[in-house]
């Protein structure tokens, strides 16, 4: 199944960014299935109206996730890889929680912390 992709042209957030999430959400909840060939960058720039350039930043920001992958002239592919992440992530919520328990910090408090460090962009990015 293709992904279905709305840009919103009166929107504050940059084109991009509308795609990268949009994609990124439905690669995570599985409505796009590891395997599935995305449109060419150029195919889907042309039925979204948008410059070539906007498609591709996406697309290259998808693959620096590992959410997908190239594969030279065969196109760009759902990457299994993406199922990777979430494990990295569980394992480091596990870790976090652990830490927070070992603080006696409440659950309320350790929720706010992480919302606050994603909010600002200060959230350390996983290693591989």
């Amino acid at each position: 199944m293709s992904p279905v992709i709305v840009i919103d042209s009166a929107s504050p957030v940059p084109p991009f960014e509308q795609l990268r999430a949009q994609l990124a959400r439905q690669i995570q909840d599985r409505t796009v299935a590891v395997g599935t060939r995305l449109p060419t960058i150029r195919r889907l720039a042309a039925d979204l109206g948008l410059a070539a350039n906007t498609v591709g930043r996406a697309y290259r920001a998808l693959e620096e996730a590992e959410l997908i992958e190239t594969r030279g002239p065969a196109g760009s592919f759902v990457s299994a890889a993406g199922e990777k992440g979430r494990e990295r992530a569980r394992r480091a919520a596990a870790e976090y929680a652990a830490v927070i328990t070992g603080l006696g910090i409440d659950t309320a408090e350790a929720i706010r912390i992480v919302q606050a460090a994603l909010a600002n962009g200060t959230a350390a990015s996983p290693s591989s």
